[in-house]
């Protein structure tokens, strides 16, 4: 038995217990094969709900911190989200873009599931806010098409983004798959990345129903 098989096992009926998770449109995940998961992103307990309403393992970057703590409380974040699918990268510093990119494509390549938050941090507010084009690069390098999907609800149960979450309902939503092999070979192309993204991060708003805010979400936090 794999360690997510032992998590989804062990912290699945404790999850859906507190949280009664809904999950709407998981159909249109291709069974086999590299896929792009992206969508918002309102609290830290997102990456923990999420993977655990998927039938396959995804994987995503989160910051070093979270497998780096000391003692009991830190070894059982470690294990519990490099169990679930988390790679640790180091995002601060100009190398960090471009290691969580790398990191999405070998995952791609290897015909797996990569999850992203194209807004790049936690909604400071609730508003779905601009995506980057990170999104846009691995879906035209790789070639896995697109499923957005929007978490809703876990703003309500983690107010501010930490702290010890209390019971209430989170519906997760997945949209159609999107593909983008009429831009084979543009990933350079700034235009056409802010084409893509701005086409994926539309999709998330359709499925959230967020109030959509035209600058990025690291900008808000700073002013």
């Amino acid at each position: 038995m794999s360690r997510f098989t032992l998590i989804k096992a062990v912290l699945g009926p404790v999850l859906r217990l507190m949280f009664r998770p809904r999950v709407e449109g998981a159909e249109n995940i291709p069974g086999e094969g590299p896929v792009i998961l992206a969508g918002n992103h309102l609290t830290f307990i997102d990456s923990m709900i999420m993977p655990l309403c998927l039938k396959r393992q995804c994987f995503f970057i989160g910051k070093d911190e979270y497998v780096t703590g000391k003692g009991l409380k830190g070894r059982a974040m470690a294990w519990f989200f490099t169990g679930t699918g988390m790679i640790p990268v180091d995002r601060d510093g100009g190398r960090g873009g471009v290691a969580a990119l790398m990191t999405g494509r070998r995952i791609l390549e290897e015909g797996k599931i990569f999850s992203i938050y194209p807004e790049g941090t936690r909604s400071p507010d609730g508003r779905l806010y601009r995506g980057r084009t990170g999104i846009a690069r691995l879906t035209l390098m790789t070639g896995a098409p697109v499923v957005p999907f929007a978490i809703i609800g876990t703003d309500k149960i983690q107010p501010g983004g930490s702290g010890v979450p209390r019971p209430g309902k989170v519906t997760v939503r997945f949209g159609e798959p999107m593909e983008f092999s009429r831009y084979e070979g543009m990933d350079r192309d700034r235009y056409v990345l802010r084409a893509v993204t701005d086409s994926v991060m539309s999709e998330v708003l359709a499925l959230s129903g967020q109030e959509y805010v035209d600058m990025y979400a690291t900008k808000a936090k700073a002013a």
